[in-house]
């Protein structure tokens, strides 16, 4: 069974940072390429940045640019997501994801950028 377990949310001060972490299992996390998406309330499920298998490429969601870092340990079969200069405009629930064209199946970690 294909089990995504996030974690590392919180409530951040704006400019803050936070660190997520998704922990993989039921699957060969080495062999696919991973990605972060979020939702905010009343919004549309977001893709926010993708790295390869290997961890060799990733992209990023414009606004997310120069700010936000996906990378993965596949020793580990860890994906993490780390936010810094962080805005309130990211709040959301934040879910990592092995499919986009999947509903996320974990429960998610929730980010608040607030004063």
């Amino acid at each position: 069974e294909v089990r995504l377990v996030e974690s590392g949310g919180g409530l951040a001060q704006p400019g803050g940072s936070l660190r997520l972490s998704c922990a993989a299992s039921g699957f060969t996390f080495g062999f696919y390429g991973m990605y972060w998406v979020r939702q905010a309330p009343g919004k549309e499920l977001e893709w926010v940045a993708t790295i390869t298998s290997g961890g060799e490429r990733t992209n990023y969601l414009d606004s997310v640019k120069g700010r936000f870092t996906i990378s993965r340990d596949n020793a580990q079969n860890t994906l993490y997501l780390q936010m810094n200069s962080l805005k309130p405009e990211d709040s959301a629930v934040y879910y990592c994801s092995r499919d986009l064209r999947e509903k996320p199946t974990g429960q998610g970690t929730q980010v608040t950028v607030s004063s």
